[in-house]
């Protein structure tokens, strides 16, 4: 399981660094003005329907339909039953695309009330319409990579959204050489979503598991079983994306305040870095192996999985939420101040991502809370604390927004993750009994030990280097940074080592050995 995660991870890691190359080149050809704004609420409102359904959340109703329909009539109808499901899903999406570009001065009224009577609101619509064709895409997308991951197939899912940013990062930096004006730059990326979404369906469509018959025969059917994946399948897409929504009922808050957006925004795509390593790797493959315990009723493979999924999210997320609080600063800097994007900017959106920080944990314990209850096949409780979080967010963010700006709506985010996180894992020990064994007992203590020693030495350093950056070129910055993040990964991991969390050779020898079983298990 720890070797798909980092699978997963890995991937998930190479497309949130492309993510920070796109954004960058973004920040630098738009800034942080009203085209901006416009430009990133219609971008983050396809976002949101992209990872709520492409980054493990289609898993939650999929993967158990899936597995039980092959358990118990076959694998010809196992991917009989996935073609009806590619195919309904898709034409569901499509009607939903038609739907939403007709009624988008509604639905950018409903997302960016702050934008009305002003500029941004047209130019947000318009942004909006242009993007709608990746649902088209998005349906097979999402089915495929859920199959995939069903049969155990993680590299091609979790590689797959590279391309996505490999083609908007194509495009970006075409128009840093033709120089357009802000407002048709951000016209052109906008119809460049749909070309991505297209080409991540052509790579996973003409791979081998879908050649060989995967997903076929192709059907629209709303059947007993299509109805029931739908059934389960809706409520898990909502709660599986519970960060995102978090940040768009953010934006809806501040949409009245200038720039409040694209700071909130440009914060929160450092949160994804370690939330999409650790909360998306978890959602892939913690269900899988849930599931698989539940249905065969082994207790002992359910408190492995939990145990070593909570470790590892934990011993992740800590060193992530003490280095982007430490090193908020000259990370936003380097990231993202160039061209139309300000000092002044840096300053409000390293804020921002320091609060945001604080609710990282939380989205991550939500992320291995929700695999348990969605392997039971239930998704109605996941659902019940995100949409309980988004009320949080929304009511806290209306009161600090007024006083403290981005920063008070980021911080409402972060009240908002943590309220949810706290009623799935009340939830999960109260309802069948989550725990965690003897081994992860002794092993989070150390970890809390480890990232808290990090911490401090990354306050001292940055102490001392701070006056530095503040006057060094970009190299030397991106130079500095890197290094002290180097350092950072590097003392941790010594200290787990010393503390006796993980030895490193064995458990590469570990890894290495489940590359080879994996082969041979294959090659049968």
């Amino acid at each position: 399981m720890i070797r798909h995660i980092l699978t997963v991870s890995t991937g998930t890691l190479s497309s949130r660094i492309l993510g920070f190359i796109r954004d960058s080149m973004i920040a630098a050809l738009l800034g942080a003005g009203p085209v901006a704004d416009a430009f990133l609420v219609a971008f983050q409102f396809i976002n949101v329907a992209r990872r709520s359904l492409t980054e493990g959340a289609l898993n939650a109703a999929l993967i158990p339909g899936y597995l039980r329909v092959c358990e118990n009539e076959g694998r010809v109808a196992a991917a009989a039953f996935a073609g009806r499901v590619l195919g309904s899903v898709s034409l569901i999406l499509i009607c939903i695309a038609i739907g939403l570009t007709l009624l988008m001065p509604l639905v950018m009224a409903l997302l960016a009330p702050g934008f009305a009577g002003r500029e941004p609101l047209q130019l947000a619509i318009d942004d909006a319409r242009l993007m709608m064709p990746y649902f088209a895409f998005v349906g097979p997308v999402t089915v495929m990579m859920g199959v995939l991951n069903a049969e155990n197939r993680f590299m091609l899912t979790a590689f797959s959204p590279v391309l996505f940013n490999v083609t908007l990062i194509a495009v970006i930096a075409s128009l840093m050489v033709w120089r357009y004006d802000t407002a048709t730059s951000a016209t052109i990326i906008a119809g460049a979503v749909g070309v991505a979404g297209l080409l991540q369906t052509l790579i996973l469509v003409q791979r081998r598991p879908w050649r060989d018959g995967i997903g076929r025969p192709i059907k629209i059917s709303f059947d007993q079983q299509t109805r029931g994946f739908f059934r389960k399948g809706i409520p898990g897409m909502i709660a599986n994306a519970g960060p995102q929504f978090l940040i768009v009922a953010g934006a809806i808050v501040a949409s009245s305040s200038p720039a409040a957006v694209s700071w909130l925004y440009f914060a929160n795509r450092l949160i994804e870095l370690p939330l999409g390593m650790v909360g998306v790797a978890m959602g892939t493959v913690l269900v899988p192996e849930l599931t698989r315990a539940v249905q065969i009723g082994d207790r002992a493979a359910l408190v492995q999985a939990e145990s070593r999924g909570f470790e590892l999210a934990v011993g992740l997320v800590m060193p992530a939420m003490l280095g982007l609080i430490v090193l908020s600063q000259p990370a936003i800097r380097v990231l993202f101040e160039h061209g139309a994007f300000t000092a002044q900017d840096t300053a409000a959106t390293a804020q921002a991502l320091s609060i945001l920080a604080v609710g990282l944990p939380a989205h991550v314990l939500v992320k291995v809370f929700s695999p348990a209850f969605f392997a039971r096949e239930d998704t109605r409780t996941p659902l019940y604390a995100t949409l309980t979080g988004i009320a949080v967010a929304v009511v806290s963010g209306l009161l600090f927004g007024k006083s403290f700006g981005a920063s008070g709506v980021a911080a409402s985010i972060s009240l908002g993750a943590w309220f949810c996180a706290a009623i799935l894992g009340w939830r999960a020990v109260t309802t069948f009994g989550f725990s965690i064994d003897a081994t992860a007992e002794r092993r989070l203590p150390r970890i809390a030990i480890s990232a808290a020693l990090m911490g401090t030495m990354l306050v001292t350093s940055q102490y001392f280097v701070a006056p530095v950056v503040a006057n060094a070129g970009f190299m030397a910055q991106i130079t500095i940074l890197g290094g002290l993040v180097a350092a950072g990964i590097s003392f941790y991991g010594l200290l787990l080592d010393l503390l006796g969390v993980v030895n490193w050779g064995e458990a590469l020898i570990a890894l290495r050995v489940g590359d080879l079983r994996d082969q041979d298990t294959r090659g049968k």
